[in-house]
């Protein structure tokens, strides 16, 4: 039960924060075992610099996160440590949550079972083209095996688990451990930690879990994306995980970020469902306001504030900090 939660909570958070997908152009004729694999760095790495965004004497320093990265990478903290240390407040990455009470929460565990589950009892083969459902069949044998259990699942979700375990067997796994040692560094200094989520309050939830199990969403192209760019996409994170751990800022801003997570995101955002409930409307815009004023109060309060955001959100015009650098404030990247 726990891992549905967390699965719908993860494509809530993708909204704002995508761990993934970046774009490779690969021939269609091109077979995937035959793309060279990077080789994943390991031991204790530096990872990159950070950001400062200043007015006056206020500063806020902002260190860009990412995952996937190298399992047997062990980060080195002692540069963050440092500023962390001599900040008054860190803000935590956005993404949006649902808000509920614990007995809220309890009384909707019943109506939770089955969400990730295509309405009806349907499988995949019958909800995705033939030619979709045999790429699938090739790349779940590559990466998953066996496991029946898994073709009930909506193509969102077995998209998520497909990569996952496609991670999983080229050294790289999703990563909380740099975000939770931040944590750990801020809580040995007294340093205040600060949510930057958006909640997300609705006002029937037992009905729109209701409506949200009933309906086929539209991700196909969720699905489909991920098994076309695959292969692809993991060597492209192999490549951006070794340039976060070493901390390479310009290969970093060289790669392209892309497509299957903005597919998948788009599958929960222009579902039916979220189109018909106030609360899942604009989500990406209302958790980038709500992340701005967070950092504006704190740029205003503190003389220094140390911020977590995604590379994506670090990287390129539409950054979060080029909003910040439009309304006056001074933005230096890391050299």
């Amino acid at each position: 039960m726990k891992k549905t939660i967390n699965r719908t909570m993860f494509w809530l958070g993708l909204l704002a924060m995508p761990a993934f997908a970046q774009s490779v152009d690969q021939p269609a004729d091109i077979a995937a075992d035959a793309i060279p694999a990077t080789v994943v760095v390991e031991g204790r790495r530096p990872g990159p610099g950070v950001w400062k965004v200043s007015k006056g004497d206020h500063v806020m320093w902002v260190f860009g996160l990412y995952s996937p990265l190298p399992q047997k990478m062990e980060w080195d903290a002692a540069r963050v440590e440092r500023l962390v240390a001599r900040s008054q407040e860190v803000l935590l990455p956005p993404g949006a949550s649902i808000e509920m009470s614990w007995l809220r929460e309890l009384t909707l565990l019943p109506s939770m079972i089955g969400m990730e589950k295509n309405p009806d009892g349907a499988k995949l083969q019958d909800v995705v083209p033939a030619d979709v459902y045999a790429h699938w069949q090739i790349l779940k044998g590559k990466y998953i095996g066996k496991d029946d259990g898994i073709e009930r699942d909506r193509p969102i979700f077995a998209a998520d688990k497909l990569l996952h375990a496609g991670l999983k067997k080229n050294g790289l796994a999703p990563n909380n451990d740099v975000r939770g040692e931040i944590g750990k560094i801020a809580g040995q200094n007294k340093v205040k930690l600060t949510l930057t989520m958006l909640a997300i309050e609705l006002d029937d939830p037992r009905r729109t879990l209701k409506e949200f199990k009933k309906t086929q969403m539209a991700d196909l192209g969720c699905f489909t994306k991920t098994l076309e760019r695959l292969d692809g996409d993991i060597e492209a994170m192999r490549v951006r995980a070794n340039a976060w751990a070493n901390g390479n800022i310009a290969e970093i801003a060289r790669l392209d970020f892309a497509g299957r997570d903005e597919a998948c995101g788009d599958a929960l955002l222009n579902s039916n469902l979220a189109k018909t409930t106030p609360a899942l409307q604009n989500v990406r815009e209302r958790i980038r306001a709500n992340w701005m004023k967070t950092a504006e109060t704190s740029l205003g309060n503190n003389t220094s504030t140390f911020a977590l955001l995604m590379m994506k959100d670090l990287v390129g015009p539409t950054s979060y900090l080029a909003d910040l650098q439009a309304k006056g404030y001074t933005v230096e990247s890391p050299r």
